[in-house]
């Protein structure tokens, strides 16, 4: 009876919980929403009111609908780029619609050489624009039969009329920029780099190394999919950047996409991979003499988690930029303990100090694996 009371209460906590984060994300994104709403009406209504006066039966939808398309793409340059398509599509359409009648008049015939030229005869890369060009030259081609051959320019018009109505709105109105979302994604892969590492020094210095190695490598090779997702926010920002009229008022954002961060966080990934596949390797290791020695295994776990402090550090306000400030310091800290750390190892394994040298090239593996990711924080904590 107790088993059945506790089910249902855990079923709702859970949907009251998944409510609460839904109802979060509706109001973290409302105000996106409300300006993203607030231009396309802009857009429609200008795309509207210009077109409409020459338009046959004052009715310009077709205007309305690529002002719709161009305003609501997510950058400027999207606008200028996909506008520049879509005219150049209709263009070619209607050119292709009336060569084909002067031809070989309005019949299947015609209708089939149109398929063949606009499917087959384009890159192939560019499947979107010969699908419209034949659906236009289509149309275009069953309008000529009951309407003059003029009136065949009237659409290409409204979408040249909507594309630049889209156009000027998202470029003049709030025009969007992600920069913001840059910079959490690169965040977001600093901290997983960073508490990975920490997680491996905890797992050391508690003599979990078999117990946790192969959790550890598979958590390293995971952070490929945060690179992407990053480098994907990179590149939106940056084009979010070019021929937006926001950069004219906040021209210091155009130098901080952090692009140079990134590079150096997927380096350090990569050594952190290595780092893990190292450990995994040595824990299930059958020759007893290649195991790492616990002297050099207790002192490793400490570097790791300097390591993580270094990188996590490094993408925090003041850090990556140079500038004075608590978290350049701890930066600064982290890097200087593990170079001394990696001075005194060296030093050991020359002197032979160390158990275990069956194992040395598995001590030389891992230390020139966080000396490289330490030099690339140092490098750009330098620059």
């Amino acid at each position: 009876m107790q088993h059945s009371t506790i089910l249902p209460e855990r079923v709702m906590a859970k949907a009251a919980g998944a409510m609460r984060h839904l109802a979060h994300r509706m109001r973290s994104e409302r105000p996106g929403h409300v300006v993203r709403g607030a231009k396309a009406l802009i857009a429609a209504s200008l795309a509207w009111g210009v077109a409409a006066p020459w338009s046959p039966g004052g009715s310009p939808y077709l205007a309305v609908a690529t002002a719709l398309l161009m305003v609501n793409a997510s950058t400027v340059y999207q606008s200028v780029t996909k506008a520049a398509q879509n005219v150049v599509a209709k263009l070619a359409g209607l050119v292709l619609a009336l060569a084909t009648a002067w031809l070989f008049g309005v019949t299947a015939g015609s209708v089939a050489v149109i398929a063949v030229v606009a499917v087959l005869g384009g890159p192939r890369r560019r499947t979107d624009d010969r699908l419209q060009i034949a659906s236009t030259a289509v149309i275009a081609l069953a309008a000529t039969a009951t309407a003059p051959v003029g009136s065949l320019v009237v659409p290409v018009l409204q979408t040249l009329t909507g594309a630049v109505a889209g156009i000027a709105v998202n470029a003049l109105v709030l025009p969007p920029l992600y920069v913001d979302e840059s910079e959490a994604a690169v965040r977001e892969v600093a901290h997983s780099v960073g508490a990975l590492l920490r997680d491996m020094g905890d797992g050391l210095a508690e003599r979990n190394l078999t117990a946790k190695a192969h959790t550890w490598l598979h958590r390293a090779r995971t952070l490929e999919k945060r690179l992407t997702h990053a480098e994907e926010r990179l590149r939106q920002a940056d084009e979010s950047l070019r021929w937006n009229t926001r950069c004219v008022a906040h021209a210091r954002r155009k130098d901080v996409t952090y692009g140079e961060a990134f590079r150096i966080l997927r380096g350090a990934t990569l050594q952190v991979r290595g780092i893990a596949r190292t450990l995994a390797d040595n824990a299930h290791d059958h020759h007893a003499d290649h195991h790492l020695g616990q002297q050099f295994l207790d002192r490793y776990a400490e570097t790791l988690g300097l390591a993580g402090a270094a990188v996590q550090e490094f993408v925090e306000p003041g850090a990556a930029t140079g500038s004075s400030g608590a978290s350049r310091d701890r930066l600064r800290g982290a890097i200087d303990g593990v170079l001394v750390w990696h001075d005194t190892m060296t030093q050991l394994i020359g002197r032979g100090s160390l158990t275990k040298p069956g194992a040395w090239y598995v001590y030389g593996s891992l230390m020139t694996d966080v000396e490289r990711l330490l030099a690339d924080l140092d490098y750009a904590d330098a620059r």
